[in-house]
């Protein structure tokens, strides 16, 4: 009677399992426990082992239904399955195994010679906080690698053609070692790119790229915002295998103002006034991005009061309103008087009765609740 684990447990499908349900439990499996990701894992090798010995018998039609009928024992007289189609062999070995899950050698080097986008640039450009609200024509110098004029981008001397890597034999990989013991690094021969250059290019050296200066031009729309990324699309590197160029990215970085403070398309501006004009109200001038406006504030005006004058805030982005500025009045103590000055405001408070101030008086009438007897 053997001590393994049911085949079925193993890949953790049912017993009335598809083909096609055992092969994607397989692999996905496989792939977990494989021990070329696990190196000097004995549990991970153990555990490959097992589902590779389970997918063996589930996988074959007639080896399943023997294995539903008589169990793991097998057919009278026939052995059992442990160990069934000589798993130390290792099934055509750990290669072949490893390339089903991951793609092999030749998909591999089908990958590597495919066409790959160029990657992409990324400049940061500090902007003021006038030209990112009412856009600007700017410059940006930057620099790329290009294909090299003298050799086309082959890297080779005349424009040869690179060869096959003889090291890797382009895969662009090396093995070593075997059984559960297989190590792989990149071919350092070539790079990993399973391509060598026997003559190479006097200008580039072989690369097939040099590295060049270049200016782009382009606008910034009114409206922008820190923090913002344009993008200017193949501007970017070259790619490999004839592929696409990648983008450039410009990704705006707004100055802070002295005046006001951005929260979408909406100005915030903090602006002093004395304790006559917010008493007595006043027209303020109030300073905007473009110009000045009036405003008028109504007497009483409080400490931190807030007044939207509409339209004078940031124009929206690829859109034509705008928003509003918002004004936050900071009422403004005079540190220094002179004694009329001072003897006026003595006058003031012997005059008042209570009454004008509203904040102070309910204050009053809490602390009177609060203690009364």
């Amino acid at each position: 009677m053997s001590n393994k684990r049911d085949y079925y447990e193993v890949l953790g499908v049912a017993k009335n399992a598809t083909a096609d349900d055992i092969k994607k439990a397989y692999r996905k499996l496989a792939k977990e426990s494989h021990p070329d990701l696990h190196p000097n894992d004995k549990s991970a090798e153990a555990r490959f082992k097992e589902i590779n010995e389970a997918n063996e018998v589930l996988s074959d039609p007639q080896k399943r239904a023997a294995y539903d009928q008589f169990g793991m024992d097998g057919p009278p007289n026939m052995g059992g399955f442990s160990g069934f189609g000589g798993f130390e062999g290792g099934f055509g070995g750990f290669d072949t195994i490893f390339d089903q899950l991951f793609g092999g050698a030749g998909a591999r080097t089908q990958r590597r010679n495919a066409p790959m986008r160029g990657r992409d640039i990324q400049l940061n450009l500090r902007i003021s906080f006038e030209e990112a609200a009412f856009g600007a024509s700017k410059s940006v110098e930057f620099q790329r690698a290009e294909l090299c004029d003298t050799c086309k981008g082959t890297g080779g001397k005349d424009g040869a053609e690179p060869v096959t890597c003889a090291t890797c034999q382009g895969t662009g990989q090396v093995r070593a070692g075997g059984g559960f013991m297989v190590t792989v690094r990149t071919c350092t021969a070539c790079g990993g790119t399973g391509q060598t250059v026997k003559d190479p290019c006097t200008t580039c050296h072989g690369s097939g790229r040099v590295r060049r200066k270049r200016t782009a031009n382009f606008t910034i729309p009114p409206g922008a915002d820190d923090g913002q990324v344009f993008v200017m699309s193949g501007q970017g590197e070259p790619g490999q295998n004839r592929g696409p160029n990648g983008d450039l990215l410009i990704v705006l970085s707004v100055m802070p103002h002295k005046l006001f403070r951005r929260e979408g398309t909406t100005l915030y501006l903090e602006m002093p006034i004395s304790i006559t004009q917010a008493a007595l109200g006043a027209t303020l001038e109030v300073p905007t991005l473009q110009s000045k406006v009036n405003h008028k504030i109504p007497e009483g005006t409080q400490d931190g009061a807030l007044f939207r004058i509409r339209g004078e805030g940031i124009q929206q982005l690829h859109g034509s309103g705008r928003g509003d500025l918002v004004v936050r009045v900071k009422v403004e103590i005079p540190k220094k008087l002179s004694e009329k000055q001072k003897q006026l405001l003595r006058e003031f408070e012997q005059e008042s009765t209570g009454k004008e101030y509203e904040g102070r008086k309910s204050f009053l009438d809490k602390v009177k609740e609060r203690f009364q007897v």
